[in-house]
């Protein structure tokens, strides 16, 4: 007879070896460019000092810095040949390509900051790093158009030793304001003698003024107000006059105009209005001559005005489009566009009498013989208070890694 023997089952766990990094962006995930951009990064050993395998770990050293990846649709832009670029890098490779793995090319970065060597974690133990850089001022903004992208991410990498080296990245967007000051604060303003028990104080205004200026700047230049009229017309005469009280705006504004009918000749039925960008490839890039300019929707107002003496309208500019810029191979444009739809014979209003006391329907006619013609103003869009925009921003400005 056979004998049956218990089997036995040992079950071993083992703690996976690790360290997590959390960075995260102080002011949030949207700047200008010329800003001092903040970010803390914080290194922590998450084994308890409990744990039957807890030990202390260690990392080689950490490093950060700024990159902005351009990616261009191929059936679109003709770039000039890069050559074979290798994108491997390895595992005994000490030098941080923040651009590794990415789509497109890397048209700007900073110089690494080295955020430490050696740093050795006890279980349980967390230290944080403050990683501070100013956004390149000349750089472009972030933008995803239908041609191009531009991205902006700050990237920290990081090494145990013997080991490849781990990227973490924490994508953010980048406004450009044309006239941002250059260098960050004046001269005489960064030697002039300071008060020694306010130095923090005092170096956190210094930092602070250059964003003050562009936002004074900019506050200032979209808020001078001159009214714009012009009168609406086609080949059979005048339609409309039309009155728009600025043409520059910054985004999160509303876009408000007025039409004054009364003033017109030519009956209109329908006006619509659309806030547009026009995304245009440089002629030195286009894949094929005479290119189309690429037109994107943001919003459209339409109404019905027949026998209407006035009407306006208001459009908001989102606070996650990308202000007008151009670079040598893309420049964005923005533009109000204007639809009318007007009548060719004179349509007589309903009368109503003066003693009249039973309601009186009015049935518009069945068949009217219309003319329809467009137009396009153009208007600039700049950015707003990057605080204001990293509300709406997809970016959250915090991103993790477990090495």
């Amino acid at each position: 007879m056979a004998t049956l023997c218990p089997r036995i089952y040992l079950s071993v766990s083992f703690e996976a070896k690790m360290i997590e990094v959390v960075a995260s962006m102080a002011r949030g995930p949207v700047f200008l460019a010329g800003e001092l951009m903040e970010c803390l990064i914080r290194f922590t050993n998450p084994m308890s000092h409990l744990s039957t395998s807890a030990s202390s770990e260690m990392l080689a050293w950490a490093s950060a810095q700024i990159h902005c990846q351009f990616h261009a649709s191929e059936s679109r832009v003709a770039l000039p040949a890069q050559g074979n670029k290798q994108d491997v890098q390895a595992e005994s490779d000490t030098v941080l390509i923040p651009s590794r793995g990415e789509r497109g090319q890397c048209v700007l970065d900073t110089p690494p900051k080295i955020l430490f060597c050696d740093l050795c974690l006890d279980p349980g133990e967390s230290k944080t790093y403050s990683y501070s850089e100013v956004v390149p001022i000349d750089g472009p903004p972030s933008f995803r158009g239908q041609s191009v992208k531009y991205v902006y991410k700050l990237t920290i990498g990081c090494q145990r030793v013997n080991s490849p080296i781990k990227l973490l990245r924490v994508p953010f967007r980048v406004l450009v304001l044309q006239g941002m000051p250059e260098p960050p604060f004046p001269q005489d303003e960064e030697v002039s003698p300071s008060n020694p028990f306010l130095e923090e104080e005092e170096a956190s205004r210094r930092d602070a003024r250059p964003l003050e200026r562009a936002l004074d700047m900019l506050m200032v230049t979209t808020s001078r107000r001159c009214p714009h009229m012009f009168n609406i017309t086609n080949m059979r005469g005048k339609v409309a006059k039309f009155c728009i009280f600025k043409t520059v705006y910054r985004l999160g504004e509303d876009i408000i105009g007025t039409f004054n009918f009364s003033e017109g000749d030519i009956p209109c039925l329908q006006y619509s209005v659309s806030l547009q960008s026009e995304e245009e490839i440089q002629q030195t890039y286009q894949r094929r001559p005479g290119q189309a300019v690429s037109v994107t929707g943001h919003g459209r107002h339409l109404e019905s005005c027949l026998h209407t003496a006035s009407s306006h309208f208001s459009l908001p500019i989102p606070l996650n489009v990308t202000p007008g810029f151009s670079t040598d191979i893309v420049s964005l444009r923005w533009r109000l566009h204007f639809e009318f739809v007007t009548a060719r014979e004179p349509m007589e209003p309903p009368t109503v009498l003066q003693n009249q006391s039973e309601v009186t329907v009015w049935a518009g006619a069945e068949h009217v013989d219309v003319d329809t013609f467009s137009w396009d103003l153009p208007i600039k869009v700049l950015p707003t208070n990057p605080a204001l925009a990293s509300y709406v921003s997809q970016f959250t400005g915090t991103n993790s890694i477990n090495i």
